[in-house]
């Protein structure tokens, strides 16, 4: 695999942004190489600007759920972008987004679109203390929310490929707000919430943990937060900024039949434009200005280029048998690198939610932050630079989950099945 070109041009960007990059997993730091610069990308496939083909497992971390360019999202954009690229005012298209996401999720009664997931946490997080008139936040080791300064403790992501849970420049005083819990810990939750309640405006988490690579969880673990929350009138958050319309069509809530408070959404409903939204029940979204007390404001939410690309990506996806055909890409998927591993004698785990999935270098079940840390890392790095050798491209972080595409193929998948089996035969 030749990369002089990529190699020429992260030269070039570690003296324009910092690290090269403008999000810092994309720089291989974790991995060591250079990064790989991308030229372009279709269905399945991304291709460097040295020529080189990969089946793509990231997928802009997650939200083309269709594939790259898909064609009619492509014609939609072309349409729409002769109208205007922003307005900074009502559009139709809000309304008709906002509507099929209600229709997925019953658990959102109303609904207000920003740009990013950590403008959505950071907002739905505001609401809750303005709902509640408490200030603390309960969060789970491990958890990425996005760079809210409360949430950067203990965050998963980047934050755990590098070794450093917090970040410089978050005063202590935000942080005191926030409490830690580990993920999958019923007992030492509910010990927390019956002892401090009276000040804990919320808890978030994301129900599939896909900041420590894929982490599912315990039976009853979801379902311990919706009952002790709504005991001690504690609004519930549910991140689905990742696992929205990835882990079904309903996200985690309808998949594990959990219905929080507040939703946070992005990635899948912008369909590879910036997104995010936040929405849930009606008493505590009407507290949003302008009809109520808590500001929350965005020069470009809603703008209708990125509300086109969600609505094309949420009318093909929620026809009655895309997820089916999902599951079996997935399911294909997933038996294909177990049986490749065991054959090779390989210690690896194997986890999946919906669309989204890790593979753990270690023989321990991966429940919580401190047993995805058992992963051997230096094994993970030979077996990314074997894939990525073998042109497959998958996340340069342990840490991060991977996800399939509508687009991928069966020979794409088999493909990739024989490029873990000759890779793991390298490790």
């Amino acid at each position: 695999m030749k990369i002089k070109k990529s190699q020429k041009l992260y030269k070039k960007a570690v003296t324009l942004m910092p690290g090269g990059v403008n999000s810092p997993v994309r720089a291989f730091k974790a991995v060591g190489g250079t990064p790989l610069f991308i030229s372009k990308a279709k269905d399945s496939k991304i291709y460097d600007v040295d020529g080189n083909e990969y089946i793509d497992y990231v997928l802009s971390w997650g939200p083309l759920i269709l594939g790259h360019a898909h064609s009619k999202v492509v014609k939609a954009l072309r349409k729409a972008v002769l109208s205007g690229t922003s307005y900074g005012a009502p559009t139709p298209m809000e309304i008709e987004l906002a509507v099929l996401i209600k229709k997925a999720m019953p658990s959102i009664e109303k609904i207000r679109m920003v740009n990013s997931g950590t403008e959505a946490t950071m907002s739905a997080i505001r609401l809750s203390r303005g709902f509640t008139k408490r200030n603390k936040v309960i969060k789970f080791e491990g958890c990425y929310h996005g760079h809210v300064d409360a949430l950067l403790v203990s965050a998963g992501s980047g934050g755990a490929t590098f070794g450093i849970p917090d970040s410089l420049g978050v005063p202590a005083s935000y942080v005191a707000e926030t409490i830690i819990l580990p993920f999958n810990d019923k007992e030492t939750f509910k010990n927390v919430i019956n002892e401090h309640w009276k000040d804990i405006a919320c808890v978030i988490v994301e129900p599939v943990v896909g900041n420590m690579g894929c982490i599912l969880p315990k039976e009853d673990f979801l379902k311990t937060l919706r009952d002790e929350t709504e005991k001690y009138g504690i609004i519930l958050i549910f991140d689905e900024v990742m696992t929205g319309f990835r882990v079904s069509s309903g996200g985690a809530q309808e998949y594990y039949r959990i219905k929080p408070d507040l939703t946070c959404l992005g990635k899948v409903i912008g369909g590879g434009l910036p997104v995010g939204a936040y929405g849930g029940k009606k008493e505590i979204m009407s507290l949003v200005a302008p009809e109520g007390g808590v500001y929350q404001a965005g020069t470009l939410s809603g703008n209708p280029l990125a509300m086109t690309a969600g609505i094309e990506t949420l009318k093909i996806l929620l026809k009655s048998n895309t997820y089916k055909k999902l599951e079996k890409k997935m399911l294909q998927l997933e038996e294909g690198l177990k049986d490749a591993a065991k054959k090779q004698k390989i210690s690896a785990k194997f986890y999946r939610a919906g669309t989204m999935f890790c593979t753990y270098f270690t023989e321990q079940e991966v429940v919580n932050a401190q047993t995805a840390k058992t992963s051997d890392i230096e094994k993970f790095k030979k077996f990314l630079w074997g894939m990525l050798n073998r042109g497959i491209y998958i996340a340069p972080s342990q840490f991060e989950a991977g996800f399939i595409s509508i687009a991928h193929s069966e020979k794409d998948i088999e493909k990739t099945i024989n490029a873990a089996y000759e890779t793991f035969k390298e490790l």
